[in-house]
């Protein structure tokens, strides 16, 4: 498996030729901005012709768009995502009718507050590389329910999505008569999911935690790695107040003798998550420690890495993603899937060539994408001061803004003031605005903080998003100065996905 090349070269050090050859035409150039060019166009190559964005659109079938609206209907009508009960009573009764089909095949298992769909992405991107099937299920979604659920690396189809729920249908119904409370929404979709992949079937399943760990739905499978990215202050009304305490709970994805790759962590979290590994038996991969970034530059349309994996460097590594937080994610997945294979214990390294290919192909929607030109748009999906501090950074790093305007809007209950408060350095102005959703924080209520840390003259109000894009553009777009002026969509997944439909991207 780790011997893999899916794009044999036909003689030997064809590629590195190639960069050679590349870097030695770029005489005019600075030196270090031609290799790291030259990099990114070698790696690009091996990937072959470019996927797609990852998020579907509606279908062009009239009819199954409507029996797709049908079943996101009733799937709206139960419990919602941010409704919660600490238990996996309803979950593990769903899979018990199912004939476990969480038991088909092996898991790796994603905690963590920030970087868990990028790192399932990578990890996915991997595992695919390496000639597995896979399943992937991750949550929120930026524009469709229908990408939570991929098969082979893109969403499951609209077909098959309405497929899966009519053939659980029955079982859901049965649960829901047997328990005190119906199953929620997320909780169907988790038995989707699972029931998606056994039908395939995947070879192996990388699976999101939708929050926390120990009483999540996801958490009824036997994962052989838990992966836990970089946790910080979110949902602190049901995790915790502290990293630790949000971490005992995070915690609960750790299975008896499995492998745990923790990405770096504060010290209170760390000691939380290493006491459970011990009483579990389990191995512990620790970035800084075990595996972690080596060398990072940046790169035209990303980044170059260099990472240090369990098995041993891997160089001249090229993401398509920005900032030094998926850097981290990168490193984070590359242990991931190498504790997978055994690589550190029994198995050689996973094949160069191979990682080159996997990660030159990841693409991460909603993560500092960028979605126009002219002026530059970027949408990203922090919602936690956490998030909203590694874009602030990425975006000074990566993109040479004489001026960002930002776009935000923000759900209830999260901590606004200190999003803002990240992100008010690199903001020349800020238009505030609010999406669809019954969560969402009022723009009025969201322009009352925003005032205070801005000053009134720096925030604009437009309740509607479709308003606030407009208004930021016509901002972006002034003359002189001016001229290099950008744009910034954040502070919730669902303002992001909304925005993307605006701009014409899904």
């Amino acid at each position: 498996m780790s011997e893999h090349r899916p794009d044999q070269p036909d003689q030997p050090g064809e590629y590195d030729d190639d960069f050679d050859d590349i870097v030695q035409a770029e005489t005019t150039r600075d030196p270090d901005l031609a290799v790291i060019e030259a990099g990114s166009r070698t790696l690009r190559a091996q990937t072959g012709p470019p996927q797609g964005d990852g998020v579907p659109a509606r279908p062009a079938d009239p009819e199954v768009d409507k029996a797709l609206r049908a079943v996101e209907q009733e799937l709206a009508g139960r419990w919602g995502e941010t409704k919660l009960e600490p238990s996996v009573t309803r979950i593990e009764a769903l899979m018990d009718v199912l004939g476990a089909p969480q038991r088909a095949y092996p898991s790796i298992h994603i905690t963590g507050t920030n970087g868990k769909t990028s790192t399932a992405r990578m990890i996915e991107a991997l595992l695919r590389a390496c000639d597995l099937r896979t399943g992937r299920y991750t949550s929120p979604h930026v524009s469709s329910v229908t990408e939570r659920i991929s098969l082979d690396g893109e969403p499951i189809s609209p077909e098959r999505f309405i497929e899966t729920y009519e053939e659980i249908k029955p079982y859901v119904e049965m649960v829901d008569g047997a328990e005190d409370h119906r199953l929620s929404f997320f909780e169907v979709l988790t038995g989707m999911a699972y029931a998606a992949f056994a039908d395939a079937p995947v070879d192996v399943a990388v699976v999101e935690v939708g929050m926390g760990g120990s009483w999540d739905a996801t958490n009824v499978i036997d994962a052989t790695v838990a992966v836990v990215t970089p946790i910080d202050l979110d949902h602190t009304d049901r995790l915790g107040s502290t990293p630790g305490e949000i971490a005992v709970e995070k915690a609960g994805i750790i299975k008896q003798g499995a492998t745990v790759v923790l990405a770096q962590q504060p010290v209170d979290a760390s000691q939380v998550m290493l006491k459970k590994a011990v009483e579990a038996d389990a191995t512990v991969a620790r970035e800084g420690m075990e595996f972690g970034i080596v060398a990072r530059e940046v790169a035209v349309g990303g980044q170059m890495l260099t990472l240090r994996g369990l098995g041993g460097e891997y160089e001249q590594i090229f993401l398509p993603l920005y900032g030094a937080h998926q850097a981290h994610n990168a490193a984070v997945a590359l242990a991931a899937v190498e504790a997978f294979f055994g690589v550190g214990a029994h198995a050689r390294p996973l094949d160069l060539d191979t990682v080159r290919s996997a990660f030159a192909s990841v693409i991460s929607p909603g993560r500092l994408e960028v979605v126009r030109r002219s002026p530059t748009v970027v949408l990203d999906a922090a919602h936690n001061p956490a998030g909203a501090r590694a874009v602030a950074a990425a975006i000074g790093e990566s993109f040479g803004f004489s001026r960002l305007i930002g776009v935000v809007g923000a759900g209830t209950g999260k901590d606004v003031r200190g999003l803002l408060e990240a992100l008010e350095p690199v903001f020349a102005e800020i238009v505030v605005t609010q999406n669809s959703s019954d969560r969402a924080m009022s723009a009025d209520e969201l322009a009352a903080v925003a005032v205070e840390l801005f000053g009134d003259d720096r925030v604009q109000v437009e309740p509607r998003l479709d308003d606030a894009l407009e208004a930021a553009i016509t901002l972006a777009e002034e003359d002189g100065e001016y001229a290099g002026a950008g744009v910034l969509v954040t502070g919730s997944v669902i303002t992001v996905g909304e925005a993307r439909l605006l701009l014409g991207k899904a």
